[in-house]
């Protein structure tokens, strides 16, 4: 029977999007940004932009976090003329405070791991996120009672959909991938990943974006994630 469930966490229990969007709205203003960049929307929109182009390089081990953390601020400004080093430290630094410090979860998300852990099933995180920040966030939010075990990418230099890293978790848990299931929003990195390490997987998908993965499951709200487990 299939007992010990993974977890993703940003886009999957933890709402990555509207707690970035806080913090960001939250420095424009208190940096002065809005002397430079007449719209908050407008700096919102080309940031997620070059942030996700640089997420990307980084999965791909092309740069380093220590780049990204910084790059993703300083080409953002860029896009709009600004280029001052000391504004993107301070924007840099106070996203990297401000952002894991929110706690907006995806509906039900507390509800639906309290049933979990009633219906007797552990539960872990497999994260891309980093280390130092991810803690915060699970804490933070209420989450980090609900998991035994947080598995960062960074702590085995690769990211998921590596399988190495499922496995990795795995022997953390002292479970078997082929006794676990992985849920997450990503269909390559979390579910076709999973898969190929021998894990089952579910795809978590509030916005209906994805196709069904082939061999996997498909929620579109977390309440609905108890009723899908046993026919995984």
């Amino acid at each position: 029977m299939l007992k010990h469930l993974f977890f993703d966490l940003d886009r999957t229990l933890w709402d990555f999007e509207k707690n970035s969007e806080k913090a960001l709205h939250n420095l424009f203003h208190e940096l002065g940004l809005d002397r430079y960049i007449p719209e908050f929307r407008e700096f919102h929109e080309i940031y997620k932009e070059k942030n996700a182009e640089l997420w990307k390089s980084y999965g791909e081990r092309k740069i380093s976090k220590e780049y990204l953390r910084t790059a993703r601020f300083e080409v953002t400004l860029a896009a709009f003329h600004v280029h001052d080093p000391k504004i993107t430290e301070l924007l840099s630094q106070g996203y990297i405070d401000l952002s894991p410090r929110q706690t907006e979860l995806f509906p039900e998300a507390i509800n639906t791991l309290e049933t979990l852990r009633s219906m007797g099933y552990s539960m872990d995180i497999i994260t891309n996120g980093f280390k130092e920040v991810q803690y915060i966030k699970l804490e933070n939010s209420g989450l980090a009672k609900y998991f035994n075990h947080v598995t960062c990418s960074e702590e085995i230099g690769m990211n998921k959909p590596a399988p190495d890293i499922f496995h990795y978790a795995a022997g953390k848990a002292g479970v078997k991938v082929s006794d676990s299931v992985m849920i997450g929003d990503d269909p390559e990195v979390d579910v076709v990943g999973a898969l190929n390490a021998g894990m089952r997987a579910i795809l978590f998908d509030p916005e209906d974006k994805y196709k069904q993965v082939q061999g996997a499951g498909k929620i579109g709200h977390l309440a609905e994630l108890p009723e899908c487990l046993p026919f995984i």
